[in-house]
């Protein structure tokens, strides 16, 4: 399903494609001016330099072993990279980037996960704390049932951050703290055409909504707003991490539109499958915008959040027993701060426009790099 504003937004959006490659080439130049020069470092390694208007696409990719290891020595020389099936030159390589960070939670509170909730809002608190560099880093929170809330704006505040999941909660507890409180929403803007969201610190998100208020879970909404009205402003390295079960019922927009609009902000999503086995208490039935939806008719949540992650370049988790979300957060970490940053300057620039398929892999067999699958031109 295609939505109405993506359509008058998409010239505009393909001009801006290589323009978080550009900054953040420009910024990692500026970081390696500034540092004193390491004789003994590899060749390999040197960074090229552009002249203006020569069109960069970056990359940032883990790799890892057959034991699922991440692979931290590589040089720009162990990898092969090809789009749409032609050669590339990697003209621009480091390892582990130090790059600024901006990092976007999106929860799913519908009424299938209230009871994970408190274990989601402890385990997020950690990660936050692990994850974001003071004064490098950012972040934003955003929560998703019927609608889809920003409950925090991007910060590099802690307090700020650890507030707005204080303030996650299913529906119906929604409902009791606004009739208690009464507080105002303040805008969050719907790229749609049909009319504006609302959402601020604990207030609903209403007007032209996906789901409505007739039920469903807006997943594939909340996914597109926060990659197309937050992270596409934003340079640097980029990543959502997605809190759900991953069943989509109320969204406006499509699954490809979702995955569209991340692959078109340079974000990667991590998928993070968390359910409760009795959510939909064995009744054969879930809620969807029109209400009573039988389960053989659901989609498959675990297959559209691999689907979500393997075509933005994340990893996608799947929390059990033995699989906590906080190991499972633990390991997000470890890759978003062992990444290699990789930049090439396409060798078909008269074949710009339309979406590019890339295929980064290793001269070494054995080895599984997670990078992005392509990225839409101008």
């Amino acid at each position: 399903m295609a939505i109405d504003g993506s359509i008058s937004r998409r010239g505009l959006l393909s001009a801006l494609g290589f323009l978080p490659a550009l900054r953040l080439l420009g910024a990692q130049q500026q970081q390696s001016q500034d540092k004193p020069q390491d004789k003994s470092q590899d060749k390999s390694q040197d960074k090229p330099t552009f002249s203006a208007g020569v069109k960069v696409v970056s990359l940032f990719a883990n790799v890892r072993n057959k034991n699922g290891a991440i692979v931290k020595d590589l040089t720009k020389d162990d990898f092969l990279l090809d789009e749409d099936g032609r050669a590339q030159e990697i003209r621009y390589f480091s390892q582990e980037s130090d790059l600024p960070l901006t990092l976007g939670l999106l929860v799913d509170t519908s009424g299938s996960q209230r009871r994970l909730i408190e274990e989601e809002r402890a385990a997020s608190y950690r990660f936050f704390e692990q994850v974001l560099r003071p004064e490098k880093d950012e972040a934003f929170v955003i929560h998703f049932d019927f609608d889809t809330e920003l409950l925090q704006d991007i910060t590099s505040s802690r307090r700020l951050l650890e507030k707005a999941l204080e303030n996650l909660e299913s529906p119906a507890q929604q409902r009791q703290q606004r009739q208690s409180t009464q507080q105002q929403p303040m805008p969050f803007p719907y790229p749609g055409g049909g009319g504006r969201r609302r959402g601020g610190q604990g207030g609903p998100i209403g007007g032209g909504g996906g789901g409505g208020r007739g039920g469903g879970t807006v997943l594939y909404d909340a996914v597109l707003l926060a990659s197309d009205e937050l992270m596409r402003k934003q340079s640097g390295r980029k990543a959502l991490v997605l809190l759900t079960d991953g069943v989509d019922t109320g969204s406006k927009v499509s699954l490809s539109a979702a995955v569209e609009a991340a692959q078109r902000a340079d974000t990667m999503v991590c998928s993070i499958l968390f359910e409760d086995s009795e959510a939909y208490g064995g009744g054969g039935f879930g809620m969807g915008r029109m209400g009573r939806v039988p389960m053989s008719n659901m989609p498959n949540g675990k297959k559209v959040l691999e689907q979500i992650s393997r075509e933005t370049g994340g990893r996608f988790f799947e929390v059990s027993k033995k699989h906590t979300l906080a190991k499972v957060y633990d390991e997000i970490d470890e890759d978003l701060r062992h990444q290699y940053s990789l930049g090439y300057s396409p060798d078909r620039t008269e074949a710009a426009g339309g979406y590019h398929r890339i295929h980064l892999t290793t001269k070494q067999k054995g080895l599984i790099v997670q990078t992005r699958e392509g990225y839409y031109g101008a």
